[in-house]
Order: C-alpha cells, then structure tokens, then sequence
C-alpha cells in the first residue's frame, strides 16, 4: 500500500491532529514541511493552509477530512464512533473546536502573543484583553463539558479530543489561560492524561525556538 503523507508544520494543531489520528489508528505516515501561503501549499489547498495530505493517488485537505479519511480507510478503534448519536456528538465538537474554539483561541488570543504584529514584538495587550471574557467562557464549557467522563463523548477518545487537546497544550502555557485552567480542575486533569496518552505523547510538536 502507497504511503500515506501528511503536509505542513508539527507546530500547527491541525497537523498535530492529523498525526494523533494515524498514531491512534496505527498508520505509518511521513511528515513533509509545508509552509501555508506558499504556492506549494496552494498547489495542495485552495488557500494555501495546512495540513494537506497525499496516499497513492488522493489528495486531501483540510483536517477533518484527512483524519476521517484515516478513520474510515485503516483498521484500528474508531475515532468517530459507529453508533449515530455518539458520532453526532463527535461531529458536533468538532465543528465546535474548528469554528468557535480555534478561532478564539488560537487564532485571536495565542496569536496576540506569538504573533502580535507590535512595532517592538511584544505580546498585543489590548487584542489578548479583548480575548478573555470570551476565553473564558470557553474553558469554563470545555471544563464542565470533560468532568463527567473525562472525555468530550462517552467515556473514550474520539476525533473530538485529538481536535481539542492541541488547542489546549498551546494556551495552558500562556499567562492567562493558564491563571484560568488552573481554576479549572477538570480541563486540567482532562489535558495532563491526555498528554501523557502515547498518540499524543509521541507527535507533540518540538518546543519553539527562542525568541
């Protein structure tokens, strides 16, 4: 069988993803730096984001469809669940993460720190205050929605929480969403097992160069 290859950078959360997902299903794969905007990368995504991914003649892009494509296509536990209500819920979470979630956290409140766009590059003070009410309403559904189980659905891990839990490891490390988890006991158990499952553990991206 074709070798299965995944595009982008380690760093990002969807490609870390994607990489949870083959390590769950036991899907050998190669990781190949793609960089987003590039007229690489535009060759693979019609916006040039990443991840995208190639195996034998498909190509994919965009995170959920890579990671349903590796659920449904190789053996392994399923990360979306066969039974109709369990995967509702699954899919529900996932569109939850990918249009409110990331957004706020990554996209909105990480960015102001890493990639604040000041004239001396420190971290965008008004954009990370503006942030916080909402983030923290986030965290405070994300810790009540994990308390019971321990999961985001049923008492195992689905594609919902390899799609949260990158998102989770970013913003824990930051000033204020880490003030916030640690009031948070349930998020902050939910995030510590999960990092220490072996998919995860074993794709978390390198640590950042210093600045």
């Amino acid at each position: 069988m074709a070798e299965l290859e995944i595009i982008g950078l380690a760093r990002s959360n969807y490609v870390w993803t994607c990489r949870i997902a083959c390590a769950e299903k036991g899907v050998e794969y190669r990781l190949t730096r793609g960089f987003p905007g590039t007229p690489e990368m535009r060759a693979l995504h019609p916006f040039g984001k990443i991840p995208a991914m190639r195996h034998g003649g498909l190509l994919l892009c965009e995170s959920k469809a890579i990671c349903t494509y590796v659920d449904r296509a190789f053996p392994g536990p399923p990360l979306i669940p066969e039974e109709p209500a369990a995967a509702a819920l699954v899919e529900q979470w996932v569109s939850l993460v990918n249009t409110a979630i990331d957004p706020l956290c990554m996209r909105r409140y990480l960015y102001a720190h890493v990639f604040p766009g000041t004239p001396d590059g420190a971290p965008d003070a008004t954009a990370i205050a503006a942030a916080l009410p909402a983030l923290g309403e986030q965290l405070d559904l994300l810790d009540r929605s994990v308390a019971p189980t321990g999961h985001l659905v049923g008492d195992g891990f689905t594609l919902a929480d390899a799609f949260l839990v990158p998102i989770l490891y970013y913003i824990a490390r930051l000033p204020e969403a880490g003030r916030i988890m640690a009031g948070l006991p349930a998020l902050t158990g939910y995030l510590r097992r999960h990092l220490a499952r072996p998919s995860v553990a074993a794709t978390e991206p390198p640590p950042p160069k210093p600045r």
